[in-house]
């Protein structure tokens, strides 16, 4: 009994090997470390890259004259895609021409038109983003772009898959309002 109490004292205060225990307890918690900076790095520069992208969208569309139509709206889509090195089928558009009403004190949509996962948006839906719009003075008009990118961490380490968000608006440039026109079909 004795020599069995003597050889475990003796485990107990031996210390060659300690540093390739500690690495062996340690590294796992490193590498991890490691993989989740990363992935929260790529987190924040997709969002980066997600407002980028919505911005050039909004600020094509404040440039146009010419009514809009289903095939511009597939071509900011894929436009999106691409600038956000994304499949087409997991990203989605909306937008949506706004005035401000100032005797009735609302925002009135003229037109909201979407490619993607999301609906149009509704007079009740442009009431609910009030906060978000800006002050404007009566009849002015904004384009409203909102896109939605499907973002998928590169590694599991604690991040969620999510949906980035963006909410852009822009007044248009060369005309009191973008139009929408889609020709009718027979």
């Amino acid at each position: 009994m004795i020599s069995i109490r003597n050889y475990l004292r003796g485990f107990r205060d031996e210390e060659r090997g300690s540093i390739a225990v500690e690495t062996v307890l340690i590294l796992p918690v490193l590498f991890w470390g490691y993989l989740s900076m990363f992935a929260i790095f790529d987190a924040y520069r997709q969002h980066s890259i997600n407002q980028k992208a919505a911005y050039t969208i909004g600020d094509i569309i404040s440039r146009e004259t010419n009514p809009l139509d289903m095939a511009y709206l597939t071509g900011t889509r894929e436009m999106l895609a691409y600038l956000t090195a994304n499949d087409t089928y997991d990203v989605a558009v909306r937008v949506t021409s706004v005035t401000y009403d100032e005797d009735n004190d609302e925002y009135v949509k003229y037109w909201s038109e979407k490619k993607g996962w999301m609906p149009k948006l509704s007079n009740e839906a442009i009431q609910a983003l009030r906060d978000d719009l800006p002050v404007m003075p009566d009849n002015e008009t904004v384009i409203v772009v909102e896109t939605f990118v499907k973002y998928d961490p590169p590694f599991n380490t604690g991040l969620q898959t999510r949906e980035i968000h963006n909410f852009v608006f822009t007044r248009p440039r060369y005309a009191p309002q973008v139009l929408w026109n889609e020709p009718t079909t027979y």
